[in-house]
C-alpha cells in the first residue's frame, strides 16, 4: 500500500478531538476572525441543518414502531379517553420542546453560548448534579431504545418469514421462526451504519427512515380504513371492559397505554442534539420550534388516525402490533409493510445512539488526552464515498455497544423492561427540566399563576410516569412466567 499517494493511501493523524475548542480560544486571545463560511461562532465546522432535516429526525424519532400499538391503547382506553390522550399528550410534548429548544443558548436564546447536549444545557441552568442526573436518566433511556428496537425490528422480519410460510404451506403448518437470527442480521448492519462519524452525518438515513415510517403507517392506516368501509366498526366508550378481563388487568393495562402514549410522543432525550446540527441565521430555536411543530402535527395525525381506525377496526380485541391483525389482506402488502418497519428502525437505532456515542468519546477523550488508542485518526479513502476519517476507539466501541444491545435484546424479554427505562425517562427528560430551566431562564418567581401551572404540568406528568412504570412492572412479572432465555419466537 502507497502511503504517499493520495487516492489509495493510509493516513495517520493525531488532531486534537478539541479543534473547535482551539479554534475558539485562538479567537479570543489573538483576535483573529474565523473565517464564516467554514466556520460557526463556536469555532466548530459550519452547521448545514435545516427546518427540513430537523423536522426529519423529529418524524423518524416520534413515528416508531409504537403507533402500531396504537390501536391496543385505544381498546385499553374507549373512544372517549382514548382520542382525548392521542391529543393531550402530543400538545405536551409541543410546548415542553419549545421551552428545551429555548435552552439550546444559554442566558440568550440567540446569542448565548452554545449546549451541544441536553446534558450540557441542565448544567448551564441547574448545576452539575441535576446535570448528571439528566444525563444518567437520557444516557439509560437511549440505550434502551436501542435494546427496544432491536427487538422491534426482529419481530418484524421474523412476521415476514411467518407470513411467507403461511403462505406457501397453509395457515396451520406451525410457523414459528426464532427472532434470533434477525437480531443477529439487524446488528451486524447496526454495526456498519454506526460507524457513520456524527449526527450530523445522518441526514440522509433519517431522511430514508422517515420515508419508511410513513410508508408502514399509511399501509396500517389503508387497511384499517378498508376494514371500517367494510362496515365493520367496532369498540366501546371505555374500552376493554371488567369481565372480559379482571379489575386488576384493566388497570395495569390502561397504565400500559397511558404509558404508552406518553413515551411514543417524546423525542426530548435527542432535541437539544438535533438543534445543534441546525444552521443559523434564521436563530436555532426558531427553526427548531417549526420544525418541531411540523413534526409533531404530522405525528399526531397519523397517531390519531392510525390508532381510532386500528380500534375501529378490531375493537376491544385490537393486536398489539396492528399488522398483524390483517391476515385476510394481501400477504406481499403486509410483509411490505413490515420491511418498512425494520429499515425505519435501521435509521430511528442510529438518530437515538449516535448522541450517546458523542458523549462517551467526548468524554473519553478529555479523560485521556494523550491516549493514541482514542485520538489518533486514520483516514481512509473509500471509492465511491470519498475520505473516510475513524479511529480504532471509535471502531471498537461503537461495534461492542451493538453487541451488547443485540445480546441482551437475545436474552431477556426486555419489552417491558425497557418500559420502566422510558416510564422512568419520561417525566423528568420530557416536562421537568424544559419547564424548570424555563423557569430559571425567565426568572419566574414562586407561587405566581405561570409557576403554578407549569408545576401542576410536572406534577401530573410524574404521576403518568410512575403510572406506567407499574403497568411495565406488572408486564414484567408476567412474561417471567414463562420466560426462556435465547428462546425468542414470533
Amino acid at each position: 500500500m502507497d502511503r504517499e499517494g493520495t487516492q489509495t493511501s493510509l493516513e495517520l493523524e493525531l488532531p486534537s478531538r478539541n479543534h473547535a475548542s482551539d479554534i475558539e480560544d485562538h479567537r479570543r486571545h489573538h483576535g483573529h476572525s474565523l473565517d464564516s463560511q467554514r466556520f460557526d461562532d463556536d469555532g466548530r465546522p459550519r452547521r448545514t441543518g435545516t427546518l427540513w432535516t430537523a423536522s426529519a429526525h423529529i418524524i423518524t424519532a416520534v413515528i416508531g414502531s409504537g403507533v402500531l400499538s396504537l390501536a391496543w391503547c385505544m381498546a385499553q382506553l374507549g373512544w372517549i379517553a382514548g382520542p382525548a390522550v392521542l391529543i393531550v399528550f402530543p400538545l405536551i410534548t409541543l410546548y415542553t420542546s419549545a421551552l428545551l429548544a429555548d435552552c439550546y443558548r444559554s442566558l440568550d436564546p440567540v446569542n448565548g453560548r452554545r449546549n451541544y447536549n441536553y446534558m450540557a444545557a441542565v448544567k448551564a441552568s441547574l448545576g452539575g448534579l441535576q446535570a448528571w442526573f439528566c444525563g444518567f436518566t437520557q444516557y439509560i433511556n437511549l440505550y434502551g431504545t436501542a435494546i427496544r428496537y432491536t427487538i422491534t425490528a426482529s419481530i418484524s422480519m421474523a412476521a415476514i418469514k411467518r407470513s411467507d410460510c403461511f403462505h406457501s404451506k397453509g395457515k396451520n403448518y406451525p410457523c414459528h421462526p426464532s427472532n434470533n437470527p434477525f437480531m443477529i442480521l439487524f446488528g451486524i448492519v447496526q454495526v456498519i451504519l454506526s460507524q457513520i462519524p456524527d449526527f450530523d452525518q445522518l441526514r440522509w438515513l433519517s431522511i430514508l427512515a422517515a420515508v419508511m415510517s410513513f410508508s408502514y403507517s399509511l399501509i396500517g392506516l389503508g387497511l384499517g380504513i378498508g376494514e371500517v368501509a367494510k362496515g365493520n366498526f367496532h369498540g366501546t366508550l371505555t374500552g376493554v371492559t371488567v369481565g372480559t378481563i379482571t379489575g386488576a388487568q384493566k388497570v395495569w393495562q390502561t397504565f400500559q397505554a397511558l404509558g404508552d402514549v406518553a413515551f411514543a410522543c417524546s423525542y426530548s432525550t435527542i432535541l437539544i442534539e438535533i438543534q445543534d446540527t441546525l444552521k443559523s441565521p434564521p436563530a436555532e430555536n426558531k427553526t427548531m420550534k417549526k420544525a418541531t411543530v411540523l413534526g409533531v402535527s404530522v405525528t399526531t395525525v397519523f397517531y390519531t388516525l392510525s390508532g381510532c381506525f386500528g380500534y375501529a377496526a378490531f375493537g376491544n380485541s385490537a393486536p398489539g402490533n396492528l399488522l398483524t391483525g390483517f391476515e385476510n389482506n394481501p400477504f406481499w402488502l403486509v410483509d411490505f409493510a413490515n420491511a418498512c418497519l425494520a429499515v425505519h428502525l435501521l435509521g430511528a437505532y442510529q438518530v437515538f445512539v449516535q448522541p450517546l456515542f458523542a458523549f462517551i468519546e467526548e468524554w473519553c477523550s478529555h479523560k485521556w488526552p494523550r491516549s493514541q488508542f482514542i485520538h489518533k485518526n486514520y483516514n481512509i479513502n473509500i471509492p465511491g464515498y470519498g475520505l473516510y476519517k475513524t479511529n480504532l476507539f471509535s471502531l471498537v466501541w461503537r461495534t461492542g455497544f451493538v453487541i451488547s444491545t443485540t445480546l441482551i435484546s437475545m436474552l431477556l424479554p426486555f419489552n417491558n423492561v425497557v418500559g420502566i427505562l422510558g416510564a422512568v425517562g419520561f417525566w423528568p427528560l420530557t416536562v421537568y427540566f424544559p419547564v424548570e430551566m424555563y423557569i430559571v431562564q425567565k426568572k419566574i418567581r414562586r407561587f405566581t399563576t405561570k409557576w403554578m401551572l407549569l408545576q401542576t404540568l410536572s406534577v401530573v406528568s410524574f404521576l403518568v410516569s410512575l403510572a406506567a412504570a407499574a403497568g411495565s412492572i406488572e408486564g414484567i412479572i408476567k412474561d417471567l412466567k414463562s420466560y426462556k432465555p435465547f428462546r425468542i419466537t414470533y
